[in-house]
Parts: structure tokens; sequence; C-alpha cells
């Protein structure tokens, strides 16, 4: 059973929308949330000055879909860290998506090149596996040399931050189901995570496109996640609510109408009609495989 946390939570100017300090009992990390528009407010703050991690958020102008930068920032001469390294990006035309910045630092300054190099390349890696958000960095990471000391205590670090991060209001790095986690497992460690929702199946012939839909769900604390690899019908009709409409036109499929990626929708209805594109009653369209329907598992 996992253990509770106790996570402290900063409101730097009182407001939730704001600037926020978090940091955790018996932890030397320090994380701070921070809306564009307030970084002038920081030039302060000297833990900011240091060397560590950041992440920019915004949402894509294309796809309509959140995006995500991973970046590090070391000492220089002048004796700026990351707060002039985020200043930098805001001041470039070209990086105008982003409008919040998390920062992953120490309480001690004690992260160096190499630390930071590792943390960069684990925190870009883990956002590519989620597949949450759009990752903007253009080349990998690099991994740099460590040793296994520092390795297995920076792993810890990476640890906290992904709690702190998903706090923060950013699963960036939490895919929709535990079973994508196992790409990326943590060097020499292959971690695997258990889902104990069953997964549910939804099979229907639809005669418009004459075509068997097939597909594979399941359900979690954020709502109802059709599997990649699942056939989705090619058509639809207006009897399914815009925002599904959007989602079916967004998503990838191949020229067999197979899934090419996992999809959230909010309900189990809104996945069964992503599915079948037309309304349909998910809580008994979806089924175990041994023929119960989320109605029976719920009442049951």
């Amino acid at each position: 059973m996992a253990r509770g946390k106790s996570i402290n939570l900063f409101l730097m100017d009182g407001d939730a929308n704001g600037m926020i300090k978090c940091t955790l009992a018996n932890w030397i990390g320090i994380a701070y949330k921070i809306p564009r528009t307030s970084l002038d407010k920081c030039k302060s703050r000297t833990d900011l000055k240091q060397t560590g991690v950041y992440f920019l958020f915004g949402v894509s102008d294309t796809t309509g879909k959140p995006v995500v930068y991973v970046g590090q920032a070391g000492n220089r001469k002048n004796g700026e860290g990351i707060l002039n390294r985020l200043l930098e990006h805001k001041r470039n035309p070209k990086e105008d998506y982003w409008t919040e910045a998390v920062v992953f630092t120490t309480s001690n300054n004690s992260f160096g090149p190499t630390e930071i190099s590792y943390l960069e390349n684990r925190f870009c890696n883990l956002a590519v596996v989620a597949k949450r958000y759009e990752v903007k960095n253009g080349n990998d990471p690099s991994l740099g040399n460590i040793t296994e000391e520092k390795e297995s205590e920076l792993e810890d670090f990476i640890e906290y931050a992904e709690l702190i991060m998903g706090t923060l209001g950013h699963k960036v790095f939490i895919p929709y189901t535990s079973s994508a986690v196992t790409a990326v497992p943590a060097p020499d460690t292959g971690a695997v995570l258990d889902n104990d929702e069953p997964e549910m199946y939804l099979s229907r012939a639809i005669k418009k496109s004459s075509i068997t839909v097939k597909a594979t769900g399941r359900q979690t604390s954020e709502g109802f996640v059709v599997l990649k690899g699942s056939i989705i019908s090619p058509d639809d009709d207006n009897t399914i609510p815009p925002g599904v409409k959007k989602l079916r036109q967004a998503s990838q499929t191949d020229s067999d109408h197979v899934l090419q990626e996992d999809v959230l929708l909010g309900s189990p209805s809104s996945a069964a009609m992503f599915v079948i594109g037309k309304s349909s009653n998910g809580w008994t369209a979806w089924k175990t495989s041994d023929g119960k329907t989320l109605h029976d598992l719920e009442n049951a």
C-alpha cells in the first residue's frame, strides 16, 4: 500500500494562479511554479540563480495540445542561473508559446553539470513516453556519465519531482494508462506499475462503413482511455458531442482506422461515441472479457 506524502505549497503572492514554491520534508529539492508574466518578480530570489532543470508549459497554436520544453541551466560567469535562462526564453520572439515555467533546484545548490544533464535527459524521455504533451526539444539531451551511487540519488530526486509536478497541475510524466510506463524504466530497475482497473472491450458492426469496430479501453481516475491499437469508425454523425467529434478529427489512425495513440475521454459514454461515431451508452457498450458491462461492475 502506497504511503501518504505531505507537500508544502507556499503561495508567494497570495494567489493560487500566481507563483508557488513547493518543498517536501527530508528532500533537498525546491520547486517553483512561475507564470511567464511574473518572472521579473523573482529577481531577488537567490535560489533561482542556482543550477537546475526547468520546464516551459504552453499550448500549441497548431494542434491545441499542451506542449512542454525541458531545459537545464548551469552556473554562469555573471552568477545568474535558472532565472536568467528563463528570461532569455521570454525575450526570444520565437518562443511565445509558453505561459508558465516549473523549476527544480536544490536547497544547497548541489547540482553540477553532470547532475543537471542526467535530470534533463530523464525528464525529457519520461515526458515523451507519457505522450500527454508535445515535447518541443529538438534533440535528445545527453545523459552524461555518472556513478551508480549518484544515479540512485538522482532517481530518488526524480521520484519526488514527478509527485510535485502532478501536484502543481502538470501530469507530464503520467501516461494515460500505467502500461506505458515500462517503455522508459529507470536505468537498471525495469520498474513496472500495476493498474487494478480491468481492460474493457467494445465491438460493433458499422453498416455505413461496412467495418466492425473493435476497441480496448480502461477506466482511470481521469475518465476513460481508448487504447492504441483500437479500430474506430471512420464516419460519425451529429448525435455525438462537438468535443468528441473534434477528438476524432484530431486522432491519429492508419489506413485501416487503427488508433495510433491512447486517447483520454471524460466518460465511458464519450469513449464509446469516439469509437462508434454515433450516440452510445458506454456503461453498457463496454464489456469485460467475460461479458460484464461497466454498469454490472459498478453495481456488483
